[in-house]
């Protein structure tokens, strides 16, 4: 019985992290992660991110700016949102200030990335 429990939550992560469209799925809610986002607009928010990323950071600490959203466009992070986004980035600054990815995926998390999840 202690291991049946282990099991069967582990299989259920593998088998619906294999759902068809190549996203990873939350089992839990069945809704696809941002890495479904579509090629084009993963890349045009990594070129935002890669190509101001000095400049994103420094806005992130000024509370705003035209790089960032760019970057924010580029993703779809809805206007009404962004204020809240920004004092997470600002809170989660290590995180990114070494790790343009990271900030790249969540930025695709928050706009959508395939417009399932917000």
């Amino acid at each position: 019985m202690r291991i049946a429990l282990p099991c069967l939550i582990l299989l259920t992560a593998a088998v619906t992290a294999c759902a068809p469209g190549g996203g990873v799925r939350n089992p839990f809610t069945g809704v696809t992660g941002a890495f479904t986002a579509p090629d084009q607009q993963r890349g045009a928010v990594e070129l935002a991110v890669k190509s101001e990323f000095p400049a994103i950071m420094a806005q992130i600490d000024a509370g705003g700016g035209p790089a960032l959203s760019a970057a924010f466009d580029a993703a779809g992070v809805p206007v009404e949102d962004r204020p809240a986004r920004i004092i997470q980035l600002q809170n989660d600054r290590g995180l990114y200030e070494a790790n343009p990815a990271a900030l790249t995926s969540a930025l695709l998390i928050w706009g959508g990335g395939d417009g399932q999840m917000s």
